[in-house]
């Protein structure tokens, strides 16, 4: 009868609230000479397509006619391996979807240039400006065609809020797969530079097909078609030695940008205003307030279907202390105010239990989203729905972390400061380092470290002898299961990845990939850099079989694209069709960096992938 009830639920959940519009992606066909005499070629199966869908590949050499490269219809994984010797001509690999017995026109192809070099990576020139360097990246189908371009956050000077001093201006740039350059916006000098600062949100926020980039702009930002946002004269940029460089006063902005051509759709005023400066402490943190610009500008950002069909873009302010989350809808042209959670004080149980990060995911499972924010989950109505009250940390983890528990879990660490009690005093003691708990109600299934400031933590499925996930933190001294049990060593790296044929999770650190229990299972060739805090300027599932690519600065102006050539026995869809996994990418970059997860368990002990509920946005052909 509970599972009656249950099936009851999610039939009238998705009837009620419909199916999630995501991006209308091509066959994202990809091909790498990864051996003198091989070519591995991927492809993606989409959401919405069934799973045994059978496809044919095919080479075209130079001018010549096609050759198909199958003997039979290819129904297991989404990949072949062309042993292939003729690299003096341009080579271009097709694949076609076999629909009720006949093929699907021709999708976009995938070219390899004459003698193309034996590498695992896809190279993209960058026009970087002088001084600055790539850090972060989000990816979106910027021009409706199904292909997926990134936005790079160009960086130069950047300081901590703790900081004081002159920053460089924030940039971003868009470009195509090819290295084309799309767009650049300058988000001028009052917008400051640095993690907590510039948080840029990329996603089809009104379903047309075509992604837009959201962020906080101000005085002086101009957009990608040269157009002044506010008042180019005015700089706000204190000149106090106190808080030098740091904008505390002048207007704050919220603008939708068109993502193909960088041009401000929609502007209007930053929810929430800055005022009072000094009014953003409380519980968490080191308690009290600062008037020095610290807490008062602390941002973070997310896309999120609260309404179970389109993205609303969710800008925040705030977590030591006071927080406010502000949603955002862009519908038919026009900018519309959503909903705003506001804590406002420190008698707030919601008060000062934000991350350096969030996350978002359906926790109650009524097909619209809410958002982790650290601690606490906000409902997708805009209402607090549970707080933890652990206060705030560095990472946080979202999944179907525990099988024998209902739902997603919630993982992460906290960082247990001498005056976190703030003036209220409602929370009680120093608390856990680390903790588990469920996302729909806030029960807490672990504590640990307790006492203890833990800086950072993972949790996921990277052990296939140990059924669910697993997690290790930075103090932790081994691997433990989702009960508290150690079952092992910690593993080499902190950023999981799918990369090798299984459906356990791999990891990347120091330079290369790791399996646990395994060891190193890929190399980076030259020391690519990343985003300069250790991990992936951007990992996601690109183009190609369900398996992530890593993308890496090369220098200052260049970024490779990392892609698997590890044969998989397993097929699946595109994690980018996944909802969870696809809003993941989206708020990847901000802040503090985290990798993506499913809103699914992923390992060798399942039995079947789940569909997802989704439609997809007719793109441009």
């Amino acid at each position: 009868m509970k599972y009656f009830s249950y099936l009851l639920f999610v039939f009238i959940s998705l009837d009620v609230y419909g199916q999630r519009v995501m991006e209308d992606l091509d066959r994202g066909v990809v091909a790498v000479r990864y051996a003198a005499d091989s070519v591995f070629v991927s492809w993606r199966l989409l959401g919405t397509e069934p799973t045994n869908l059978p496809f044919n590949i095919y080479r075209k050499t130079g001018n010549s006619r096609p050759v198909r490269l199958n003997n039979h219809p290819i129904t297991g994984a989404t990949h072949f391996i062309d042993t292939w010797a003729g690299f003096s001509q341009s080579i271009s690999y097709d694949v076609r979807a076999i629909i009720n017995g006949k093929e699907a026109g021709e999708d976009k192809p995938f070219e390899l240039l004459p003698n193309a070099a034996v590498r695992q990576f896809l190279s993209l020139p960058l026009n970087t400006p002088g001084g600055y360097r790539p850090h972060d990246i989000s990816a979106g189908d910027l021009d409706g065609d199904g292909e997926y371009e990134l936005i790079v956050h160009q960086t130069g000077k950047g300081l901590d809020n703790s900081f004081n001093g002159i920053t460089d201006k924030p940039i971003l740039q868009a470009y195509k797969l090819n290295g084309k350059l799309l767009w650049t916006i300058n988000l001028g000098r009052n917008i400051r530079e640095g993690e907590h600062y510039l948080q840029f949100i990329v996603i089809d926020m009104d379903g047309d097909g075509k992604a837009e980039v959201a962020m906080k702009t101000a005085d002086g930002t101009v957009d990608g078609k040269g157009k002044v946002i506010g008042d180019s004269t005015k700089d706000f940029r204190s000149k106090e030695s106190r808080t030098l460089g740091k904008v505390l006063e002048g207007p704050e902005f919220f603008t939708v940008f068109n993502g193909e051509t960088g041009a401000a759709l929609a502007t209007t005023d930053y929810i929430p205003s800055r005022y009072p400066t000094d009014g953003w402490g409380g519980p968490g943190g080191n308690g009290g307030n600062d008037n020095s610009g610290n807490r008062v500008d602390r941002f973070l950002a997310c896309a999120a279907y609260l309404d179970g069909k389109l993205p609303s873009v969710v800008m925040c302010r705030g977590y030591y202390g006071r927080t406010v989350l502000a949603a955002w809808d862009y519908r038919n042209g026009k900018l519309s105010s959503r909903w705003v959670f506001d804590t406002k004080d420190g008698k707030n149980p919601f008060s000062g239990q934000g991350n350096h990060n969030l996350t978002v995911a359906d926790v109650d499972d009524d097909g619209k989203d809410e958002i982790v924010y650290g601690a606490m989950v906000v409902d997708d109505n805009g209402k607090g729905l549970f707080s933890t009250g652990f206060r705030h940390g560095d990472a946080l983890h979202v999944s179907d972390l525990d099988l024998n528990k209902p739902g997603l879990e919630v993982f992460g660490p906290h960082e247990i400061e001498d005056h976190s009690k703030g003036d209220s005093g409602y929370v009680a003691g120093a608390g856990p380092g680390v903790a588990v708990y469920s996302a729909r109600t806030g029960e807490v299934y672990f504590k640990g470290s307790m006492d203890t400031d833990v800086g950072g933590g993972v949790a996921e499925n990277i052990d296939p002898s140990n059924p669910g996930a697993e997690m290790w933190w930075s103090n932790s001294g081994g691997l433990y299961n989702m009960k508290g049990e150690k079952i092992g060593d910690t593993p080499t790296g902190s950023w999981p990845i799918w990369w090798d044929g299984d459906f356990t999770r791999e990891l990347v650190g120091r330079g290369a990939i790791h399996k646990y229990k395994v060891g190193t299972i890929f190399n980076v060739p030259n020391g690519e850099r990343g985003n300069g805090r250790g991990v992936p300027n951007l990992s996601a599932d690109l183009f190609g079989d369900w398996r992530e690519e890593m993308v890496l600065a090369a220098g200052t102006n260049e970024l490779r694209i990392f892609t698997t050539t590890i044969p998989t026995s397993h097929r699946m869809y595109t994690l980018m069709h996944d909802p969870q996994y696809r809003l993941s990418i989206a708020w990847q970059n901000v802040s503090y960096n985290q990798p993506p997860h499913l809103s699914f368990y992923l390992g060798e002990d399942i039995k079947k992938t789940p569909k997802p509920n989704i439609i997809l946005a007719k793109r441009k052909k």
